[in-house]
Parts: C-alpha cells; sequence; structure tokens
C-alpha cells in the first residue's frame, strides 16, 4: 500500500458566520457553522495512506481500515421487468471492483429475510483481484422470489460488519418496493439498533418503492438517498456510491455543543448538502454539553445552522452563546478536539447593527424552509387539496429561484407550470410521472451553498 507524508492526513476547520449583534433584551442567537476536512489525499479508487505520526486517531491505515457490505434487493418484485435484477447485479459488480485491495467487505440478498452471498458464513472477505472475482461469480447465481423485510437485512450487515475491527463501517443498500414484510416497528427497532455502529447509502430503484421509507433509513444511519427511476444508471449510481464510501478516512465524528449556564439549544441542523435535523441526537457529553453525530468524513465541507436562546442582557453586554468543537472519540474513552469555533452574542442599541441577518443564515433559513414547503406540497397534493399544494409548491419556486438552486427548480417545473418564478405563482401540472414526483420529494433536503 501507498505510504502518504504527514501532509495527506486530513485536517479539519470549523469556521462561524453569523451577526452577533442583539438589539437589548434579544435571546435568539444563529450562526451557521462551516466544518471542512482536507488534505486526506484519497479519493475513490486511491489507496488509504498509512498512519503517519500525529495523524488524527480513527483515520484509516494499513490494513483494512474499512468495511462494506451491500445490501441487494432480491424480492419477488426484482424480476418485474427481468432487466431490473441484471441491472442490480451488474451495479453490485461495479460496486465491487471499486472496492480498494485490504478492503473488508460482504454480499448480502435481501428479501423477507437476508441471505449471505459472499463470502457466507458469518464473515468479511478481504478485497483484493481474487476475492472481488469470487463475489462477481457469487453475484450470478442472485434470482427474484420471496417478500420485503429490510430491517433484516440491516441487522445482518451489522453483525457482519462488527467482525471487523476498523474505523470506517459502511452499508449500500438497494430496493425496489415497500417494506411490506415487517411491521414499521420492528424496521424502527432495526434502526435504533444500528444507528452508531454503521453508516448506509439508500438507493431505490424504480418508482414502486417508499420515499419516506427509505429517506428515514438513510437519515437514521447517517448516509445518503436517491431515486434511480431507470434501472439502467444503477450501474454508474452504484460505482459513484462505492467510490465515495471509499474516500471516507475518519469515522464517529461529533458536532460538540457548550453552552452558558441559562443557554438553551433550539436546534442543531446539518443545512449543506442536504438538511438532517439533528436536534432529537443530542447525547450528553459533560456540565452543558452535548454530542450531534455528523458520521464519517472524507475531503468535504459541510454546513450546521445552530439556534441558541440566551439570557436576556443590557446595552454593552456579551457573552459566549456556545463553543462548537468537532471531536472524535478516543480508544481510552477521552476525545480529541479537531476543531473549534465561537458564537458570540453582544447587545447593542445600534439598530441596523441587531437588525442586520447574516447571508449564511438568511440563505440556510431559506433552504430549510423550501426542503418543508416541498414535502409539504407533494402531501397536500396526495391528499386532493390542491389549493395547499399550489401554495407551497408555489413558495417553493419562489425560494429555489431566489437562492440559486436550480436542481431543485428544475424538479420544481416537471411537478408545475411555472407562471413566475420570483413571485411563486404557479399552476399544478394535471399529469405528473410518478419518477418525477419521487425525485422532486427524496432530492428535496438537496442544498445550494450561499451564493458568491
Amino acid at each position: 500500500m501507498a505510504n502518504f507524508s504527514k501532509s495527506n492526513v486530513p485536517q479539519f476547520s470549523v469556521d462561524i458566520y453569523q451577526n452577533e449583534y442583539l438589539p437589548e433584551g434579544g435571546r435568539e442567537v444563529n450562526g451557521i457553522v462551516t466544518v471542512t476536512s482536507t488534505g486526506g489525499g484519497t479519493t475513490g479508487g486511491m489507496p488509504l495512506p498509512t498512519r503517519s505520526a500525529g495523524q488524527v486517531p480513527g483515520t484509516t491505515a494499513a490494513g483494512p481500515g474499512a468495511a462494506v457490505v451491500i445490501m441487494v434487493d432480491c424480492s419477488g418484485s426484482m424480476d418485474y421487468p427481468p432487466t431490473k435484477m441484471r441491472n442490480a447485479r451488474d451495479a453490485t459488480a461495479a460496486a465491487i471492483d471499486t472496492i480498494r485491495d485490504g478492503v473488508a467487505f460482504a454480499v448480502v440478498a435481501g428479501t423477507h429475510q437476508a441471505r449471505e452471498v459472499f463470502p457466507a458464513g458469518g464473515a468479511l472477505a478481504i478485497a483484493d483481484s481474487s476475492t472481488r472475482h469470487q463475489a462477481k461469480q457469487a453475484l450470478r447465481k442472485l434470482s427474484a422470489g420471496g417478500g420485503t423485510a429490510i430491517g433484516t437485512w440491516l441487522k445482518v450487515a451489522d453483525r457482519l460488519l462488527a467482525t471487523a475491527d476498523v474505523s470506517i463501517r459502511h452499508g449500500i443498500l438497494l430496493t425496489d418496493g415497500r417494506n411490506e414484510h415487517e411491521t414499521p416497528e420492528a424496521l424502527k427497532a432495526s434502526l435504533d439498533a444500528c444507528a452508531g455502529r454503521f453508516t448506509c447509502d439508500a438507493r431505490g430503484v424504480g418508482t414502486d418503492w417508499e420515499v419516506k421509507e427509505l429517506t428515514g433509513i438513510a437519515s437514521a444511519l447517517l448516509g445518503s438517498v436517491d431515486i434511480v427511476a431507470d434501472p439502467s444508471g444503477l450501474e454508474a449510481d452504484f460505482r459513484q456510491m462505492m467510490e465515495t464510501a471509499m474516500g471516507k478516512e475518519v469515522a464517529d465524528v461529533a458536532l460538540r455543543l457548550w453552552t452558558p449556564q441559562g443557554a438553551e439549544i433550539n436546534y442543531v441542523k446539518q443545512v449543506a448538502p442536504t438538511v438532517e435535523d439533528l436536534t432529537s441526537r443530542r447525547t450528553d457529553s459533560g456540565p452543558r454539553a452535548g454530542d450531534y453525530p455528523t458520521g464519517s468524513w472524507g475531503d468535504e465541507s459541510r454546513d450546521y445552522h445552530i439556534s441558541v436562546q440566551v439570557p436576556p442582557a443590557g446595552v454593552g453586554q456579551e457573552m459566549l452563546a456556545a463553543r462548537v468543537s468537532l471531536v472524535l472519540p478516543q480508544p481510552d474513552g477521552s476525545t480529541q478536539v479537531l476543531g473549534q469555533g465561537l458564537v458570540r452574542a453582544v447587545w447593542t442599541d445600534d439598530m441596523a447593527a441587531s437588525t442586520r441577518i447574516n447571508p449564511q443564515v438568511a440563505h440556510y433559513t431559506g433552504q430549510a424552509e423550501l426542503a418543508q414547503v416541498i414535502q409539504q406540497g407533494l402531501e397536500a397534493r396526495k391528499q386532493g387539496d390542491m389549493d395547499s399544494a399550489t401554495a407551497k409548491l408555489g413558495r417553493a419556486v419562489q425560494l429555489a429561484s431566489a437562492s440559486g438552486n436550480e436542481d431543485t427548480a428544475k424538479l420544481l417545473a416537471k411537478v408545475v407550470d411555472v407562471v413566475d418564478a420570483a413571485t411563486g405563482t404557479v399552476r399544478l401540472k394535471a399529469r405528473v410521472a410518478d419518477a418525477d414526483e419521487m425525485t422532486l420529494e427524496t432530492r428535496s433536503t438537496k442544498t445550494v451553498r450561499v451564493k458568491k
């Protein structure tokens, strides 16, 4: 395996964007926290770096520093049309080709139960040219038949991943249908058991699966979710997913918020590249401190919106509203601080200063609202409330246009006819393809960064 110099070690930075000025008696402080990981020196398909002296503990090193389990839906519906199962096999083979030497991996066939396809026997294989070839040979035996119980797939993936002494544990899940052969409670119990143990990217192929079901899985396991409406697109999508997974180098990173006496956290949300509310995922980590999970990191940047309620104060006073730290747990129970930033509150009688909204805060407040009104509008449309659907989706068009979110604007244009984007004036289309509606719903949480 290649040795990388110390300059290739992932480095984290934390930047805070806010307007710290409040009017006399003001209480709500908002800030955008930009976390950036750089210098890891890996992209999909490249070898993992050997750990150097001073490298962030928990990063991948020589040997199998990562493990991945691919879960392939093999329920009966995957045979309609027959090309769907063939595309799924080809996509899984492409993903296997992308697994780097030294990474532990397995393939699981999912129906109303989970079956280990390769290497089987409750073990993981270590990727090299031989095991990748054997895994692809085993895929030839995959056939469609049976029901769908995704919770059982996740539990088997968790059991397999737990056998690997690695820092990065990842799952890739493909399904084409609804989770009809286990209760919602059983799926939730599986997700609760797996949360924090591995991350998982989920993909829905075709249009017969449930968007909320799959987005819920990806959200609980801190992974991505998307639709592949045409099965022929699976191979490219799986290859890209695996390349991204292979680029992850640091796992179990948390955003730690300390607040002073009398202050309270209103919410903590990831707002880029997607909207994800982390507020309810807080775990206490000390007096007036709590940790919010962020999952695994490669070379990337993410933004978080933090809102804090502080005790009211008079003009001229100032306080630290929150200390934001990026932390990594250590084997001895301690934590390493990877980066830190401060959110401040300063009370002023300067009306211009206290009423000015920070551009980043304003932008991401709009992006969070954009995701919400899309989901509300589509739900209203399904329920037959066309007036509400028109109003919500019109507001979505207005927000997408104002923020420069061109991808979302294009998806909205397949569901509504846009009369005036600036005012949000739209008409619902009489007919909308299922794939277009599901794509808009699935990708509604994707955001764009502040325009320069």
